[in-house]
């Protein structure tokens, strides 16, 4: 890049009010910007140099026809002119700047809004607040997310699933008809006897027609804290859980706490209905919301609990560690996802989650590409912990 063009880009960084003192810098010259840097000047002025863009104006707010063009515009010139990493940072920063959330839910506008978790968390705190004319808007825009959400997990979920629990029971009752020949082949094959053309077994291998499927079924209980902070984690456990749903060897239950309980796991079916179930906001009981979910325990040693929260508990402290230690003495493998995340630091209370770590239950951030690696492990029993250490050296 040579020293004109950084000039330039310094210049839409800096804003138009930059523009004499390039001007000096560079002897009379302005460092002009192309048609399209221009765009991209005005598109930027628009929410951080208000004053001196005008802004985007008040536009009329309710009615049938459009709310704003001018922001609608603004909108499809953003997503042209700048990578889709940018374009989700800006539109951001026009919701906290201008008081584009009040008019987020105007159909027109959020067809030229760039589908982004963020916004989907915002959406889904004041989805009381969505007008009838905008519900059907809405709802293509969440569903949008969760497309690509699901784009990026179900099939490595899916394959983490099969590999780890889709495997038949074995017996050592020999029975004609219960004979597993594959692998009695498989685990012979060094047994080829050449003077006889066959395989000698020295052992055979039978499936156990005992074992019942619901005593070979997994379950999966996803406890998730629905206070204001853990809005991308409540959409990544969603879309997790309905893809866990949807497989026989998974019994799936999903659980939203704040200081009341709600089990979801009846809209496990639509992501984005189970989405619209959860009411973002309010306080913290996690003791609650684990008391209710150990009645889903029913054979420990094939149950999963990941307790989704940030640990600000309000109820209490003690109650909530002892049911932890209840938890994992019995046999279920616990962990704590302190979020779901892609970046950033989280937010959550250190103190506590130095206590539950006490108990040997791991607790970490992990983003969500991390998480069939995380449910294959689990459910292959192996330790958690050695995987949060590695996840941990990975992001240094």
């Amino acid at each position: 890049m040579d020293e004109l063009e950084r000039m330039k880009r310094w210049r839409l960084i800096l804003g138009a009010e930059s523009r004499e003192r390039f001007a000096v810098i560079n002897q009379g010259d302005e460092a002009e910007l192309s048609e399209e840097q221009i765009l991209m000047d005005q598109a930027l002025a628009a929410i951080y140099n208000r004053r001196e863009s005008g802004g985007f104006g008040s536009g009329r707010g309710a009615g049938s026809g459009p709310s704003n063009p001018q922001i609608t515009k603004w909108l499809g010139d953003v997503r042209t002119l700048f990578e889709k990493d940018l374009v989700t940072v800006i539109q951001g920063d026009a919701m906290e700047r201008c008081g584009l959330r009040q008019l987020l839910f105007e159909p027109e506008l959020l067809e030229h809004v760039e589908p982004d978790i963020g916004l989907a968390s915002t959406i889904l705190m004041l989805k009381d607040q969505i007008p009838k004319r905008s519900k059907e808007s809405v709802r293509m825009f969440i569903a949008k997310i969760v497309e690509e959400i699901n784009k990026l997990l179900e099939t490595d979920i899916r394959r983490a699933v099969t590999s780890a629990v889709n495997r038949r029971q074995h017996s050592p009752i020999p029975s004609a008809a219960a004979m597993d020949f594959p692998l009695t082949i498989r685990r012979n094959l060094k047994n080829y006897n050449p003077d006889l053309g066959t395989i000698v077994p020295e052992h055979f291998y039978f499936f156990d027609r005992t074992t019942t499927a619901a005593s070979r079924q997994w379950t999966v209980i996803l406890d998730v804290d629905q206070s204001g902070s853990m809005g991308e984690s409540v959409i990544y456990a969603s879309v997790m859980s309905c893809i866990l749903a949807s497989m026989a060897s998974i019994r799936t239950h999903i659980v939203a706490f704040d200081i009341s309980v709600v089990d979801l796991t009846e809209k496990c079916q639509d992501p984005v209905d189970l989405l619209f179930g959860f009411q973002l906001g309010g306080g913290t009981n996690i003791e609650r919301s684990v008391a209710y979910c150990q009645k889903f325990v029913e054979n420990p040693s094939k149950t999963l609990f990941f307790l989704i929260t940030d640990l600000e508990e309000g109820g209490n402290r003690g109650a909530l560690l002892r049911r932890l230690k209840e938890l994992k003495e019995s046999g279920v493998t616990v962990a704590c996802l302190l979020a779901i995340a892609d970046g950033g630091k989280p937010y959550y209370d250190a103190q506590m989650a130095e206590r539950v770590a006490g108990l040997k239950i791991p607790c970490f951030a992990c983003q969500p590409q991390m998480l069939p690696a995380l449910l294959e492990r689990a459910l292959k029993g192996q330790d958690l912990e050695s995987f949060r250490k590695e996840f941990e050296k990975r992001k240094r």
